[in-house]
């Protein structure tokens, strides 16, 4: 190996391991027998269990799935019908202002998208009565706001390199648009509707700005839950909670890595 490139492996040697020695380290206390996160003790599953009793944080977590489901679902089917606006209908009255609106979740901040919806439902419920106070559907709307951005920009760079002579023959031997669409074209774009789909569920779980906007004292999150654990003190069923979620993010990682390889010529 030449010499010159030994500055470059070094440069990525740190940055890979400034990134996962601490969770390695997170994970490593996560069966310290200590309730202080920074003193080894022993070797113990105790946190787990005590993890398991947690009510708090076991409903936040269900709660957060629900929604990252949910709003995963939706933005998925509003995304795709964004982008099929935007690569299969050309110019449009109104495509730039619909570009514009569709793109501007990605680059606004956070606090503003959700202090701005955090004053429209609060003027929805003034005058049609609804949403009736904040919780799973007020953060879920919240969530397909901006999510629904991000799974656009993905199935429209895939619709926009599908070849579509495969619907032009499709349709030249008497299949309808709509059945098209659906045997040939959402076949295609599956990979990227999976994308968008798995990328919307990982930015609604992860998500903690907008939700304490719009959330109501019924409805916490596990982000928020942590989050105001973490600022009275780290307790080591946190180190056991962020362990599970890593090897579960790990398990499917795998999963998906063995089923690609297992195709031919991969």
């Amino acid at each position: 190996m030449k010499r010159r490139a030994w500055p470059l492996i070094g440069i990525l040697a740190f940055g890979y391991a400034f990134l996962y020695v601490p969770i390695l380290l997170l994970i490593l206390y996560s069966f310290n027998e200590s309730r202080l996160v920074t003193v080894w003790s022993g070797f113990s599953f105790k946190w787990y269990g005590a993890l398991l009793h947690n009510h708090q944080l076991l409903d936040a977590a269900w709660l957060s799935i629900r929604i990252a489901a949910t709003n995963a679902t939706v933005a998925m089917v509003m995304g795709t019908l964004a982008a099929n606006a935007l690569v299969r209908h050309g110019r449009f009255r109104g495509r730039t202002g619909f570009e514009l609106l569709l793109t501007a979740p990605l680059v606004m901040p956070d606090v503003i998208i959700g202090l701005s919806l955090l004053l429209l439902f609060v003027a929805m419920q003034q005058l049609i009565g609804w949403p009736t106070g904040r919780g799973f559907t007020t953060i879920t709307i919240a969530h397909v706001t901006f999510s629904m951005a991000y799974v656009a920009v993905v199935v429209r760079s895939r619709l926009g390199q599908m070849d579509a002579s495969l619907e032009e023959a499709a349709m030249d031997l008497g299949a309808r648009p709509l059945g098209v669409y659906m045997r040939i074209t959402l076949p295609l774009i599956a990979p990227a509707l999976l994308s968008g789909w798995l990328l919307a569920f990982t930015l609604s779980l992860d998500d903690l700005v907008i939700a304490s906007f719009v959330s109501g004292p019924g409805a916490t999150t596990l982000p928020m839950v942590v989050y105001s654990s973490v600022r009275m003190g780290v307790s080591p069923q946190i180190n056991a909670l962020a362990t599970l979620i890593v090897a579960v993010v790990a398990l499917a990682v795998v999963i998906a890595g063995i089923s690609l390889g297992r195709k031919p010529g991969r």
